[in-house]
């Protein structure tokens, strides 16, 4: 049995991967802040729920114990991640944006994923087949956002672009170090889901699809890539 942890699972893309996941045998930790929502979704689809908050230390530890005590983990999903939004639900371009706007995306979206993975790696190198999925985006290509003629150029946001440029150095630094484990950067694609005012294009089935195949990669599968669901992304 394939055991799952997924960080910010209770709703959009991880909770759907959660699911897809479920259904494919994998016994999934939904990991959430608030119990309410992390268990009422774990019982909608069958999984587990462990307090998870990926900005705190003690939380973070916690749930390692947790999830040891009930026999290891095998893949993690770093999922969980925020935007920063001003008060007319939009982003703020570059003059608008201060150091504290983006340490506070920062704080989640790529501290988060290196307090999580390093917390959970004496679990992870205890399974016969290691996985971390790390949930990016194509925004995080400085290739695509410096393409005139592409959309990601006209994204006017600089802390979640930074943000996920970052994720892809660590996946790719986590890989080298790592070579036994599958460490993998994925772009969902845009995706609506609360994290964009619900804008996205597509729906969460199909932006949970290449999370999901990643997650199920074997030991021989890809490791260090930055991938859509159409294949390699440019970095």
């Amino acid at each position: 049995m394939t055991t799952t942890l997924i960080t910010g699972a209770n709703k959009g893309l991880g909770f759907e991967s959660a699911r897809r996941l479920v259904a494919a045998g994998h016994t999934v930790y939904i990991g959430a802040r608030d119990a309410e929502r992390g268990r009422r979704a774990a019982e909608r689809i069958g999984a587990r729920y462990v307090q998870l908050d990926v900005t705190d230390d003690d939380s973070v530890q916690a749930a390692v114990k947790t999830v040891e005590a009930d026999g290891g983990l095998d893949v993690l999903v770093n999922n969980a991640g925020i935007e920063y939004r001003d008060e007319n639900n939009g982003v703020p371009g570059a003059a608008a944006m201060t150091a504290d706007d983006i340490r506070t995306l920062f704080e989640t979206n790529v501290f988060g994923v290196v307090r999580v993975t390093h917390a959970f790696l004496p679990l992870l190198q205890k399974s016969a087949a290691p996985v971390v999925v790390n949930v990016s985006s194509g925004l995080g290509s400085a290739t695509h956002v410096s393409d005139p003629d592409h959309p990601a150029y006209h994204y006017p946001g600089v802390a979640y672009p930074a943000s996920k440029a970052t994720v892809n150095m660590i996946t790719v630094q986590y890989a080298k170090a790592f070579p036994n484990m599958r460490i993998n950067a994925v772009e969902p694609g845009f995706t609506a889901t609360d994290l964009n005012g619900r804008s996205g294009t597509q729906s969460v089935e199909e932006g949970a699809e290449i999370i999901v195949r990643m997650a199920q990669v074997g030991p021989d599968g890809p490791t260090g890539g930055y991938v859509d669901v159409n294949g390699p992304l440019p970095w």
